[in-house]
């Protein structure tokens, strides 16, 4: 099975039904977009096609990018252009095999294939019967399409597993963010493409680029014999790599045993007549380390420690939200340390700037990338243990270069008064429901989260008018007042909406109504600006220039 010509990839058409195509099927522009039956999966085999776009057809230039997003090549040129790195991607066979290790790792014992997953239960687990919530059995056999995606999902998200059993290239379990087309009807390659970089962009201090082959084990790993880390001075390391090594990182060491026969695959349901029940795995695989950077992978560096590598962001319990929207959008390494996946600082930063610049030429260009979408997915992980999963898309904004630090500013001031009102609103309820508060336990995030959800859509609608203001600006803008009364207003209305909801919760016998109605004047003076705890919020209405107490109405308006 060659992963480059064989249909093995679920592709969604415009008119909702699903076929299996080989990757070439990127440029149909009837395909909108793929069809996997696993959400992690779904997440990397977005990230293969971009890596196997990246690696067979990167970019020159911004020109030659926006050529190729306007007018998309043929599935014909695609085919031309993959068929020089076919060798490197085929799965079995008696050669190299794709992210596999080229010694056939006879000298291990064999594992079930569900080892390839990440939120299957580990061996300890199976040991000592924990396997609670997600069961061991679940997966006995898989068709060699999902088998060869589970095997990439596993290299480039791989957690931590033990002693010698190395980790991803950016970490266990890493954040990808990618720039997606605001259409929702959108083509697939546009999807993609959108996520493609030129090689410049790419090519780090200390590395050269140099054309693709797919014979080079700097930039396919299993090419060649395992770099084996059981020694110091085995590191894997950037310099020494090429620079589209990360989209084909292998830490992991396995390989596939095939078998021929019928069987029913439990991951995508569907017959199949070759198949993979067991795998082989072993210590001592790829051991990465120094300063990577996954080009779709966010991260954050310790401004106080410039010469530390900077560390991938990773999934955290409670999931992500638009308190999370600048350091997935905005460079900021010098103060925050925020540093975005390249391919989104190069949305921001490059892709909108090259559009407008061929508008002012004149070029019949249609309004693309005015209006984006971040879509942010991974696994939350307990070192090896899998908490959950995230995938949310959030609008991405781009404003010009100039005026990035001022929305940067502008968010950040939005944020900062979510967060004192979300804490201030959890605090008041625990006032609420408990006689010595301070010593309650229990985790309380969910209120919190009830909050963001809650305000979301009101912060989208403030992104936008901060890009409409900032757009349109020469100079220095103001922020704008009537954005930023609007803010204020809807957290004040959500968080008073919130604590009356919550605060009365629970069993009637429990209710202290005399304790809620104190925690609630408490808030009801916060959230106005009138105790003195509420420092934050008159400096919101100081700098948004509005007032608190907004003004009486008159008369007419008082009966109309």
């Amino acid at each position: 099975m060659n992963l480059l010509s064989t249909p093995w990839l679920p592709f969604r058409t415009r008119k909702g039904s699903v076929a299996y195509r080989p990757p070439t099927a990127v440029a149909d522009p009837e395909i909108v977009d793929l069809a996997l039956p696993r959400a992690d999966f779904q997440g990397a085999a977005y990230q293969f096609l971009i890596g196997l776009l990246q690696t067979a057809l990167p970019p020159q230039n911004q020109g030659d990018w926006l050529d190729r997003f306007v007018e998309p090549p043929s599935m014909e040129e695609l085919e031309a252009a993959f068929a020089p790195l076919a060798d490197a991607f085929e799965l079995d066979g008696d050669g190299p095999r794709f992210m596999q290790d080229l010694d056939p790792l006879d000298d291990v014992k064999d594992s079930t294939v569900s080892g390839l997953l990440i939120d299957a239960p580990g061996a300890n687990g199976i040991k000592n019967n924990t396997d609670f919530f997600v069961k061991r059995g679940r997966v006995e056999v898989m068709c060699e399409d999902c088998a060869a995606l589970a095997l990439f999902t596993m290299q480039i998200n791989a957690p931590a597993g033990g002693a010698g059993i190395r980790v991803g290239l950016r970490g266990g379990g890493p954040l990808t963010t990618l720039a997606l087309p605001d259409s929702g009807d959108a083509s697939l390659w546009s999807r993609l493409w959108l996520n493609v970089v030129t090689s410049r962009a790419l090519t780090r201090s200390g590395q050269a680029w140099q054309a693709p082959r797919y014979d080079d084990d700097t930039l396919f790993l299993w090419m060649a014999p395992t770099r084996v880390s059981d020694k110091k001075g085995t590191e894997v390391l950037p310099e020494g790599m090429h620079p589209l090594h990360p989209y084909w990182s292998m830490p992991r060491r396995f390989r596939l045993l095939f078998e021929e026969g019928p069987c029913h695959c439990d991951i995508c349901g569907r017959e199949a007549t070759h198949a993979v029940r067991r795998i082989r795995a072993k210590k001592q695989g790829a051991n990465y380390d120094g300063p990577w950077l996954h080009p779709l992978t966010p991260y954050r560096r310790d401004p106080k420690k410039p010469n530390e590598p900077p560390l991938s962001s990773k999934g955290q319990p409670g999931g992500l939200g638009y308190q999370h929207w600048s350091n997935l959008v905005l460079q900021d390494a010098d103060t925050s340390g925020a540093l975005p996946a390249l391919v989104v600082q190069d949305y921001v930063a490059e892709k909108v700037r090259a559009v407008d610049e061929e508008r002012r030429f004149g070029e019949e260009i249609a309004a693309l990338l005015k209006h984006a979408r971040l879509w942010a997915f991974g696994y939350d992980m307990d070192n090896m243990k899998p908490r959950g999963w995230y995938s949310v898309e959030m609008p991405l904004v781009a404003v010009p270069a100039a005026q990035q630090e001022r929305l940067r500013a502008w968010v950040q001031r939005f944020t900062d008064l979510a967060r004192q009102i979300a804490w201030m609103v959890r605090t008041q309820i625990k006032n609420a429901w408990f006689d010595r508060p301070s010593e309650a336990k229990g985790d309380m995030s969910h209120i919190d989260l009830a909050f963001y959800d809650a305000t979301r859509g009101a912060f989208f609608h403030a992104l936008h008018g901060f890009q409409q203001t900032l757009a349109k600006a020469d100079d220095a803008p103001s922020l704008p007042p009537e954005v930023a009364e609007q803010w204020y207003r809807t957290l004040k209305r959500e968080g008073m909406a919130l604590f009356e909801e919550q605060s009365l919760s629970g069993a009637l016998e429990a209710v202290d109504l005399q304790r809620a109605t104190a925690a609630r004047r408490q808030l009801q003076s916060f959230l106005a600006g009138r105790s003195k705890g509420s420092k934050a919020i008159r400096q919101f209405a100081e700098t948004g220039g509005f007032a608190l107490v907004a003004e009486p109405a008159t008369t007419e308006e008082s009966v109309s």
